[in-house]
């Protein structure tokens, strides 16, 4: 098993700077630090920080690694999180994207995961997952021991909001994809251009990155085109609510000029003009689960059951376009 010792001849470092830069302490320049830190990980070199302080070996704490706090949707995940939290005696460390959570993840400082973040490589999930470190990882499909991925339904409510533009006669469509290295993104890409070529239809794909403004570049694109289609669906409400934005700019209207849905439920859908057609996934629920496993693993050495959070598509007024064929059909 790799010692403090082995990271610090290969980083080229003392001992003392070795244990300075694991452990954030002391004065050492950045360039150390960073050279120390790759040595650990070059070797597989993971201390448990509270291990060596707590006779129990155990911090009675799970960590939560998230890209970022803010956004009703990260909120309510993190509200579900800590609902499950309460239930119990353990405490809660949230870490968004930074060197601190890398180092809290790496040196498994804390009892078990729950990984929110894809700036967390999966071979580094693989090679930390334990029996005493279980991680519950959100948005990616990993096959392994001690890991344990929940995943929403994203083709159940995908092919709902197909079929509801279809009903309306809608042939002419295009979709705004995610972030490229979102599972979530992934599987809605392919359930909604599966859903397409099944009714031999081409859809045009644009790609975007799950933020807003993309969602309105795309829309720009789109108009300075002029092709309009009659439909497009976006794999998150916040490109669909730049999408309508351009739209309004340009004196054009959803649904009577290009129908919108969106992907979450995010809490502006429903207030927005015109209110957003989306589809819907409990987010406190995820959250809460994930917890749920993690603290049922720890403490019985109890197995998740393989599940998915259900999703359902929700009717509102951006995607009305014909509704009297939803009426008659």
């Amino acid at each position: 098993m790799p010692t403090i010792k082995d990271v610090a001849r290969r980083a080229g470092v003392s001992i003392t700077a070795a244990s300075y830069a694991l452990n954030a302490t002391g004065t050492i320049s950045e360039e150390t630090r960073q050279r120390v830190l790759q040595a650990a990980e070059d070797i597989n070199y993971h201390p448990n920080a509270f291990a060596r302080h707590l006779k129990k070996r155990k911090s009675r704490t799970i960590g939560v690694f998230i890209t970022r706090f803010s956004g009703a949707f990260y909120e309510d995940i993190l509200e579900g999180i800590h609902d499950a939290v309460l239930q119990t005696d353990y405490d809660l460390i949230v870490c968004p994207e930074s060197q601190v959570e890398r180092r809290i993840f790496t040196h498994r400082q804390v009892d078990g995961a729950i990984v929110f973040d894809s700036k967390i490589a999966s071979d580094l999930i693989l090679r930390l997952a334990a029996p005493t470190f279980p991680i519950v990882v959100l948005d990616r499909r990993l096959e392994a021991d001690y890991v344990f991925p929940l995943l929403i339904d994203n083709r159940h409510g995908v092919v709902e909001a197909f079929e509801h533009l279809y009903r309306q006669g809608l042939r002419r469509l295009a979709y705004v994809a995610g972030a490229l290295d979102s599972f979530d993104n992934a599987e809605r890409t392919e359930t909604f251009l599966g859903e397409a070529a099944r009714h031999g239809l081409t859809v045009a794909v644009y790609q975007g990155n799950f933020l807003e403004k993309s969602g309105y570049d795309v829309a720009q694109s789109v108009i300075a085109a002029g092709n309009l289609p009659e439909a497009v669906f976006c794999a998150n409400d916040q490109m669909a609510i730049g999408f309508i934005k351009a739209l309004k700019e340009h004196g054009l209207t959803a649904p009577d000029d290009i129908a919108v849905v969106g992907f979450d439920d995010i809490r502006v859908a429903q207030y927005m003009q015109p209110s957003l057609s989306t589809i819907g996934a409990s987010r406190f629920l995820w959250g809460m689960t994930a917890a749920t496993w993690l603290f049922d693993y720890l403490e019985s050495g109890q197995l998740p059951e393989p599940l998915r959070i259900p999703t359902a598509f929700i009717q509102r007024e951006s995607s009305l376009k014909h509704p009297e064929a939803l009426r008659t059909s």
